[in-house]
């Protein structure tokens, strides 16, 4: 089953008080862009992270949003680097002494420096948040492809319903064509008749003159090859595998053979189907960039 660039996942797990929260969004792109925001305990992680939606996702941009909210049971996470505050201390009585200023250094002197405070050691602390993490993104990705699939399930039913429509037209093509080739080999020999007028005839010479000009007239290797690209496009909205390039290039290849048809083709007629094919094509291909 095809499945749509475009989604949404959100998943969450907990652990010992530990809780991680995944939000993944996903939009059209021609190839993987995995654009990551996550907390600073995690930042070591992001190629990892980035190597575990590869596995799922082959197209599209991805954008990942993580958050990490701890229980402390009333402990902070943070504790007071005592040696950096007396450091500090130290260096700001010098500094005061030197620039003569009778003013003591006060607590609110020692806050303006951020290495008074780190970051409390745990046992274990990163495994424990990349396994919560872990369970966290499968539900999202679970969430993702799901909604993704929804989405690419509505596409290809409109997608089968615009083969059919093709298939129809191709059928009237070949139809009127049929017709079309007989009355004009008929209405080429008239008027070849006309120019020659008396002037004899060499009647081989001019059968094989309009057996060309009729060949040149006739579109059913045209046909015979879109119904084969139809067929080869049908196969790949039932290919488990991600056929959004595949499905795009046969589109090209469609385009292609109503193009042809169009220009053999002398029919007003069989000109405005191949008129109507190309608006179903287009159609296709502008749905079709939003498949992986």
């Amino acid at each position: 089953m095809i499945a749509s660039m475009t989604g949404f996942g959100r998943g969450e797990a907990s652990s010992g008080g530990l809780t991680v929260s995944i939000e993944l969004r996903t939009v059209n792109n021609r190839f993987l862009d995995v654009a990551a925001r996550l907390p600073r305990s995690l930042n070591l992680r992001e190629n990892e992270i980035k190597e575990l939606i590869r596995r799922r996702i082959s197209r599209g941009k991805v954008n990942l949003v993580v958050s990490v909210e701890r229980e402390e049971n009333g402990t902070l996470p943070i504790t007071i680097n005592a040696g950096a505050a007396k450091s500090y201390a130290k260096l700001l009585n010098q500094l005061r002494k030197a620039v003569k200023i009778k003013e003591p250094v006060k607590l609110e002197h020692l806050l303006q420096f951020s290495e008074i405070f780190e970051q409390r050691e745990t046992e274990n602390t990163d495994q424990k948040e990349w396994d919560v993490l872990q369970r966290a993104l499968k539900a999202a990705l679970d969430g993702l492809e799901k909604m993704r699939q929804d989405e690419g399930g509505e596409l290809e039913r409109d997608f089968r319903n615009r083969i059919a429509i093709l298939e129809e037209r191709l059928a009237r093509i070949e139809e009127l064509s049929k017709a079309q080739v007989p009355a004009e080999r008929a209405r080429l020999r008239e008027r070849i008749t006309q120019l020659l007028e008396n002037e004899p005839v060499d009647e081989g010479r001019l059968e094989m003159e309009l057996a060309l000009m009729v060949d040149r007239l006739d579109v059913t290797e045209e046909c015979v090859r879109f119904r084969s690209h139809n067929k080869f496009f049908l196969d790949a909205l039932a290919s488990p595998e991600a056929a959004g390039r595949k499905l795009n290039f046969l589109i090209q290849e469609m385009n292609r053979e109503a193009n042809t048809i169009g220009s053999k083709s002398s029919a007003t007629e069989i000109a405005h189907i191949v008129v109507g094919m190309k608006e179903e094509l287009e159609k296709i291909r502008e749905q079709l960039q939003n498949i992986e």
